[in-house]
């Protein structure tokens, strides 16, 4: 059995990972620790639908006692948080999936930019390797540290690769517009929401060119065009509980038909199974993804506009953070990669 612990695991992705790692017949979740300002509480008292499933206290953070326990560590922590935290684990010869965004931007110049703050450990900004198993399947397996993604990019990221590292769309003319669940805005928020009915009947854009999954996303697409990618990025956070939807614009390269560019992803993504392309003419939706670990994508060759569209769906709960973690984690430990994650609604 592996031996995990959750640092974070009074948030959504740590809440998340809980209930993930009680299904995986190959986990033992032995160690949960947060900010509990010096007082222990038991996780039943946090969660009390765990009661019988998971008895153990959740903690005020002590790595050395942490890692005394675990073979593995999830980070599920703020972003400025996790650095020097995970360098504790890393040191105490750990392996470690972070969840924040402070191991994911390989210049540290760039993280200090967006982040605001500086990063004290780019000697492992180095090593880390990001944590979409698509893209990156055969360096997670021999990583110590992974930099899991952040959930807009993993939808953008994902609709977008096929077409950008294929060279059959212009990278110069990239538009991402995504749609998030508020769960993607954290607990605080979320009790706001359902207590004040903050955001009922309410849509909005937010942090228009600014967000900082931004450099993030351009940073894996220039990865995979070769050349340095900008794109055009806007959120907005919608009145559901979870689920992103993305649709993505690019300039195709060449008088493609849809068909063409459908058996271009179905190939591309031959060999991932939570990657799931739809059929012509058919699109994602979130319900269709939600409390599971795929991501949906629908294609369109819009021949009036010469433009393509992608339409990608995930639960940002799941493949934007906790399933893809365990899904990294399953990776890093020899496992099948969909251990302990085919569950929920399929199609």
């Amino acid at each position: 059995m592996i031996k995990v612990g959750i640092v974070g695991a009074k948030g959504f992705a740590g809440e998340e990972l809980i209930k993930l790692l009680l299904k995986h017949p190959k986990v033992e979740i032995t160690a949960l620790a947060d900010k509990m300002d010096g007082v222990s509480q038991d996780i039943t008292s946090i969660y009390p639908y765990l009661e019988g499933k998971l008895d153990l206290p959740c903690e005020e953070l002590d790595v050395a006692k942490v890692a005394a326990k675990c073979d593995l560590v999830f980070l599920a922590l703020p972003h400025k948080i996790s650095q020097g935290i995970a360098a504790d684990f890393i040191k105490a010869g750990k392996k470690v999936i972070d969840l924040s965004a402070d191991y994911r931007i390989k210049d540290a110049k760039v993280y200090e930019q967006w982040y605001e703050t500086p990063h004290n450990h780019p000697e492992l900004l180095k090593e880390a390797v990001y944590g979409l198993p698509e893209i990156y399947r055969e360096q997670i397996k021999k990583a110590r540290l992974i930099a899991n993604p952040g959930c807009y990019p993993t939808s953008i990221i994902l609709g977008a690769a096929p077409l950008v590292r294929e060279r059959l769309a212009g990278t110069e003319y990239i538009l991402a517009d995504s749609k998030s669940g508020v769960t993607g805005a954290g607990r605080a928020f979320v009790q706001k929401f359902v207590s004040q009915n903050e955001g009922t009947e309410n849509l909005k854009a937010y942090s228009i060119g600014i967000h900082r999954h931004t450099p993030e996303i351009e940073q894996e697409l220039s990865n995979l065009a070769d050349k340095q990618v900008m794109i055009l990025f806007t959120p907005h956070l919608i009145p559901v509980m979870r689920g992103i939807l993305s649709s993505i614009y690019l300039l195709p390269s060449s008088n493609f038909k849809t068909n063409e560019l459908v058996a271009v992803y179905k190939e591309f993504y031959e060999k991932s199974p939570f990657v799931r392309i739809l059929e012509e003419g058919k699109f994602p939706e979130t319900n269709e993804v939600y409390n599971t670990n795929y991501c949906d994508i629908g294609i369109k060759v819009d021949e009036r506009t010469k433009r393509i569209v992608i339409v990608s769906a995930i639960d940002n709960l799941i493949k934007g953070a906790s399933g893809q973690a365990v899904q990294n984690m399953n990776l890093m430990s020899g496992l099948d990669e969909q251990e302990g994650l085919i569950w929920g609604k399929t199609k």
